[in-house]
């Protein structure tokens, strides 16, 4: 009959915790980052002049064409950069649908005039398959063809691509640049 007398107690503990790490501590979580970083405890969204969501500073978007720089390829199933089936392609590197992949790739950039030899993020996707980034060197490549699709100078291209770096400690020197934010700017200032 012991174990009747440990059933109260066993409850009672299992409430106690529950309470703690099930509600308070998750509560107490979210009221901190909400008042602490109360943008990017909403996923980061931009809004339009209207306040509509187009999108997030960390989730990339398809962008295609030679009006806009492209980011990084996307390996999420069904469409492109679908943050509901986050993922990569996991395919390792003597996989031959990588391989076609990575050609399809560069056949794609070659189309739209991207000269090679390409940097790795322009071809391959990321681990998630979402990232909104891509490096300085693969972003420069892209400015020549952008400077021509939209009638503008290559000089005021590069400094929008300068101005779109993000900066992070954690990059190693490498710098990086948020294709969302640097196409937001392109449309800002039109087509010529």
């Amino acid at each position: 009959m012991t174990w009747q007398r440990s059933l109260p107690t066993a409850i009672l503990l299992f409430c106690v915790v529950f309470l703690i790490t099930g509600i308070a501590y998750p509560l107490f979580v979210t009221c901190v980052a909400e008042l602490t970083f109360p943008s990017q405890a909403h996923g980061s969204l931009v809004r339009n002049g209207s306040g509509t969501v187009i999108g997030s500073e960390l989730i990339g978007l398809p962008f295609t064409g030679p009006l806009y720089f492209e980011g990084r390829p996307s390996s999420t199933p069904g469409s492109p950069y679908n943050a509901a089936r986050s993922g990569g392609s996991n395919l390792g590197p003597s996989n031959p649908a990588l391989l076609e992949s990575v050609n399809d790739r560069i056949r794609h950039l070659e189309n739209f005039g991207i000269p090679g030899p390409w940097p790795g993020d322009l071809v391959t996707s990321s681990g998630s398959g979402l990232d909104p980034h891509i490096t300085l060197d693969a972003a420069l490549l892209q400015v020549p063809v952008v400077a021509q699709a939209r009638g503008m100078d290559e000089d005021e291209i590069r400094a929008l691509v300068f101005q779109n770096i993000v900066s992070d400690p954690l990059s190693q020197g490498n710098p990086y640049v948020n294709v969302f934010a640097l196409n937001r700017a392109l449309d800002e200032r039109g087509v010529q």
